[in-house]
C-alpha cells in the first residue's frame, strides 16, 4: 500500500484549509499511545470531547493501518491509510467525530533512527473544550 498516495495537496492547499482554525486553536490535551507491532485500536468516536477543533496526530515508529470512517457507525464506507513514521494528520470538519481507529500496526518496518526497537508510538493533540479559557498559561 506504501505509505504516501500519489496524489498529495500542496502546502499551500493545506494552509488554506487550516487557516480558520488555526488562531483559535488551544491545545489542551496531549495523549501518548504505544501500539506494539501486530496491535491495533477498534474503531471509536472521541465523543468525550465538547470542541469541534480538528485532532492533530503524529505518528513514529512501525507503519499502520489508519481506518477513517463515518459519524454514524462503525460499518464502511471507510477509507483506509498506511502512515509512516513522521506522517501528520490533521482531522476535523465532518470527520472530526467520525469513527477511527488502526486496524494494525506493521512489524519491521520502523525507520532507522527514530528511537525505538520496534512498536508504534501515537500522539494526539486535542481542544476538548468548545471555548477553552487560556488565561494563566
Amino acid at each position: 500500500m506504501g505509505c504516501h498516495p500519489s496524489t498529495q495537496p500542496t502546502a499551500a492547499e493545506v494552509a488554506e484549509e487550516l487557516a480558520p482554525w488555526v488562531e483559535t486553536f488551544v491545545p489542551e490535551m496531549v495523549l501518548v499511545n504505544y501500539y506494539p507491532p501486530g496491535s491495533g485500536m477498534g474503531m471509536h468516536v472521541d465523543e468525550f470531547e465538547e470542541s469541534r477543533a480538528p485532532v492533530i496526530s503524529v505518528s513514529i515508529g512501525d507503519e499502520a493501518l489508519f481506518r477513517m470512517g463515518h459519524t454514524e457507525s462503525r460499518t464502511q464506507p471507510w477509507d483506509d491509510v498506511t502512515l509512516c513514521s513522521g506522517d501528520l494528520v490533521v482531522f476535523g470538519g465532518p470527520k472530526r467525530f467520525a469513527y477511527h481507529g488502526v486496524v494494525r500496526v506493521n512489524d519491521a518496518t520502523l525507520p532507522d533512527g527514530c528511537g525505538l526497537e520496534q512498536g508504534r508510538i501515537n500522539i494526539t493533540i486535542r481542544q476538548v473544550s468548545a471555548a477553552p479559557n487560556v488565561q494563566g498559561c
